[in-house]
């Protein structure tokens, strides 16, 4: 007896979803071998993703929350690694997801005024991209808490995008999908210095800020779960900070003040002859000082800072002074040090850097750091263990760095201008000209570079998931 066409239909449709779940739940098998975050849900957001480009609204009722609009085109379910601005991104031919290639772009369809923010994966893949209405510079994360619940909803957290100082604006957007959830606006006479971190449960943001009436530097203390309500304001007790994170304590903040003025709308500086830098400590309830040291210069701007588990700041200096003058720039600080201690550099050549360090990132695991300088073309690794400088690589333009995706593996990740993400794997290697025996301990270490070219600029700061 002949079958109907609808019988046929319905065959043919049940044997395609049976084969497509089959292939689904193979590759899903391999993928988590890998990427153990991976969720089957990635691939319903990557089906979703592929019906064209998607725009967010996020309208609040206060003046902090503004409505914005952000396109945001998926290339791969896949999770993120780490979330990184862009400066000029390029624009995508037609609507349509992008390819591993690049190949829905052009490097003529690059527009320096198409500012946006990206999410990566372990490949150094663009997983989403969102468009932004300015330049932005930091990147932060919200932590997750240690209990395995949280763990797994790892890639539910937010991302705030600090807009470039002296931005009003601050974004907060969805780490698996880039997607905006809403747009901060500063309060008034206020902008902010484009640097931000979370309290360690991830239900605070502290934001650096300046007031612009008193010319004087503050830190804005805002409200996770109140839509990222501002609820307090601390004195910073400095000018012009920037960078700041928490303490492994999780009850200190840490600020980078500059010790620059800047006119609001040029930043030109306005005091550089009487700056003031400094390196503070907060208690994050209340804003209390508890420690504050000036670095020995006062034309070294303390402006970046990572930190590692024992609670060693490191310090990134923007020299201010004249360019004959010799000054360290990669310093550490512990709490209770009346100062700042320089990094060994081989025979003082802090000039490698020209004066500028863009970005500093530690490796905890490793205990290494990382410090870039787009102006010196070089990121320098650092062992923190004997404060000694294992390499300094040349790639231009370089700014932001961040820890490898994997603890197994020793280095950072390097992005820059030119559109590179450089690995660095710092390696333990055996010297040739010494014993196994020697007991001036016969290994040396040294970093492998790797890079890999995208079709867009990144901008100053990249940070790890």
């Amino acid at each position: 007896m002949a079958k109907s066409p609808i019988y046929e239909v319905l065959t043919t449709t049940a044997l395609t979803a049976l084969g497509t779940v089959s292939l689904v739940g193979v590759h899903h098998y391999y993928r988590r071998m890998t990427q153990p975050e991976a969720r089957l849900q990635d691939y319903v957001e990557g089906l979703v993703a592929l019906g064209g480009p998607r725009f967010t609204d996020a309208t609040q009722k206060s003046r902090t929350h503004k409505t914005t609009t952000a396109h945001i085109t998926t290339m791969h379910p896949r999770p993120v690694c780490w979330v990184s601005g862009i400066a000029a991104m390029p624009k995508p031919k037609k609507s349509a997801p992008l390819k591993d290639d690049d190949s829905n772009y052009d490097e003529s369809d690059c527009d320096e005024s198409n500012f946006g923010v990206v999410g990566i994966d372990a490949d150094r893949q663009i997983v989403w991209q969102t468009t932004m209405p300015e330049r932005v510079h930091d990147i932060v994360v919200q932590p997750i808490a240690k209990d395995s619940s949280s763990k797994k909803n790892a890639y539910k957290r937010d991302v705030v995008v600090m807009g470039r100082r002296p931005s009003e604006w601050f974004w907060v957007l969805g780490t698996a999908n880039g997607q905006v959830k809403f747009a901060i606006q500063a309060e008034v006479n206020r902008h902010f210095y484009g640097h931000a971190c979370y309290s360690l449960d991830g239900t605070l943001l502290y934001v650096t800020e300046n007031d612009t009436v008193n010319l004087v530097g503050t830190i804005g203390v805002y409200k996770v779960n109140k839509g990222y309500q501002k609820i307090a304001e601390f004195d910073a007790y400095g000018i012009g900070p920037h960078e700041l994170i928490m303490h492994p304590d999780g009850e200190t903040l840490i600020i980078a003040n500059g010790g620059i003025k800047t006119e609001k709308a040029s930043r030109e500086e306005l005091n550089l002859d009487s700056m003031q830098p400094s390196l503070v400590y907060l208690n994050r309830h209340n804003g209390a000082l508890l420690e504050q040291v000036a670095p020995e210069h006062k034309q070294m701007s303390v402006r970046h800072l990572a930190v590692n588990h024992d609670g060693m700041v490191v310090i990134g200096i923007q020299f201010q002074g004249d360019k004959h003058i010799n000054v360290p720039l990669v310093l550490t600080h512990q709490r209770g040090e009346n100062e700042l201690k320089p990094l060994l550099m081989p025979n003082n050549q802090w000039q490698r850097f020209h004066h500028y360090i863009a970005s500093v990132a530690v490796d905890n695991e490793h205990n290494l750091l990382c410090a870039t300088s787009p102006f010196g073309g070089c990121a320098a690794v650092f062992d923190l263990t004997t404060r000694e400088l294992i390499s300094a690589d040349s790639i231009s333009d370089c700014a932001g760095v961040s820890v490898l995706a994997s603890e197994m593996q020793a280095g950072f990740i390097v992005s820059d201008g030119l559109g590179q993400l450089t690995t660095l794997h710092v390696t333990d290697d055996v010297a040739n000209n010494m014993s196994n025996n020697d007991k001036k301990n016969p290994l040396f270490k040294r970093t492998i570079k790797n890079s890999q070219t995208h079709t867009m600029s990144f901008d100053n700061h990249l940070q790890a998931l």
